[in-house]
């Protein structure tokens, strides 16, 4: 593995808040963590961090006298979120722990670069890179992780799982992401052994690392561990298992299909509504995210890949495209990849606009029926017979059928 980092446009970007930290200090900057580890790896980087020798204050200083904006979005961890031409950049200061509690960390600042790199969770993420490209490698196992992709932990795998269990489900995140093969039999061990410890986490912080677990292109390997380890059942025991789910990323493999976290979520409680209502109060939800499980399990449509295209309409209609397309690739996916008929249906509903009704009750009062409960009752019988005329049924046809 080389010695230096390849140049890259993100740290051209990064240039100017590099300036301003090693203007106040010499040698006090560094980039740290997933933008190193995914130029390595050649995976896009999206956040940018870096890691300094200054105290906040310090930090604080050099950013204003360069004009660069500066927030203090988590100070009491020494981090600033530094805003240069429209980008953000978090700057942390160098950090020891002094006390942690499985959940949150007590820390001191320190200028030891290896201190800092010892309270990390996994060794590919304790990289560190000059301005200039020249990487450091403080736990020695870094670059060597990156080139098997392999992920590790520093030091030793329970006491680092001990100071933040969350640790425990980003194993199996960043085993999904990035390893190959399966995971690292001794941090494997750590996590099934100390998993209840999960139960201190806030949901939040559980829901968040779960959904980028899910968004991960192939990550049947790690769920699978997860599941043997008794980690999943600890976080979802009303689920039946992965199965549903591994059909599905074989789906989305052979068709193309996005990558999609939540109808991946949808797939371990297929079905079943009141469990998925239940899992969602735990889980701290969105009302969009609990309202698009929920109504896609709720949802009693009976899908047949030879429906008819009128079939199908009628099911858009009285469903919504959204619980319609959850279905249809749920029951795909149960099915098999190879089952006909279902790129069909799915070609269908992917272009579905729901139509509306040519007739109102206003129409309807016109052509002489009185106001009240009858205007209702005249506009559902109208209705079913435009849906039975896959909506073709033009207006005048319809108040016909009033005469």
């Amino acid at each position: 593995m080389t010695n230096r980092l390849p140049f890259q446009p993100w740290m051209d970007l990064a240039q100017r808040v590099m300036r301003a930290l090693e203007g106040e200090r010499a040698g006090s900057a560094r980039f740290v963590g997933g933008c190193v580890r995914n130029a390595l790896l050649g995976e896009p980087v999206a956040d940018i961090d870096i890691a300094t020798k200054l105290t906040p204050d310090r930090v604080t200083r050099a950013m204003l006298a360069a004009g660069i904006a500066v927030h203090p979005t988590g100070i009491e961890h020494g981090t600033l979120t530094v805003v240069a031409d429209h980008r953000s950049f978090e700057v942390t200061t160098l950090r020891r722990d002094v006390e942690t509690d499985g959940r949150r960390a007590v820390v001191a600042f320190t200028e030891d670069w290896t201190e800092d790199a010892r309270r990390r969770d996994f060794r590919m993420n304790a990289l560190y890179a000059e301005p200039d490209g020249t990487l450091h490698d403080p736990t020695g196992g870094g670059l060597e992780d990156v080139a098997a992709r392999r992920v590790v932990f520093v030091g030793d795998p329970e006491t680092r799982i001990r100071e933040d269990f969350l640790r425990i489900l980003r194993f199996f995140r960043f085993n999904a992401w990035y390893a190959n093969g399966g995971p690292d039999a001794a941090g494997l061990a750590a996590c099934t052994k100390l998993r209840a410890g999960l139960g201190a986490i806030s949901v939040e912080r559980i829901w968040s690392e779960t959904g980028k677990l899910l968004g991960a292109p192939e990550p049947l390997v790690a769920l699978d561990a997860a599941e043997q380890s008794g980690v999943f059942e600890a976080l979802f025991p009303e689920s039946p298992g992965l199965q549903l789910m591994s059909d599905l990323v074989r789906l989305e493999a052979a068709t193309g299909l996005d990558v999609d976290p939540l109808l991946r979520f949808l797939s371990l409680f297929w079905k079943d509504a009141a469990v998925l209502a239940s899992v969602a109060r735990r889980l701290k939800l969105s009302n969009e995210e609990r309202d698009r499980l929920v109504f896609a399990a709720r949802c009693d449509a009976m899908l047949d890949p030879d429906a008819s295209r009128a079939d199908l309409h009628r099911l858009l209609y009285r469903h919504g495209r959204d619980v319609v397309r959850d279905n249809l690739l749920l029951a795909w996916a149960k099915q098999g990849v190879s089952a006909p008929g279902w790129g069909r249906l799915m070609a269908e509903a992917n272009v579905y606009v729901r139509p509306v009704m040519p007739v109102s009750g206003e129409d309807v009062m016109a052509a002489g029926v009185a106001s009240g409960p009858a205007v209702g009752v005249a506009i559902r019988k109208l209705e079913a017979a435009w849906i039975e005329s896959d909506f073709n049924a033009s207006h005048e046809t319809l108040l016909g059928l009033l005469a």
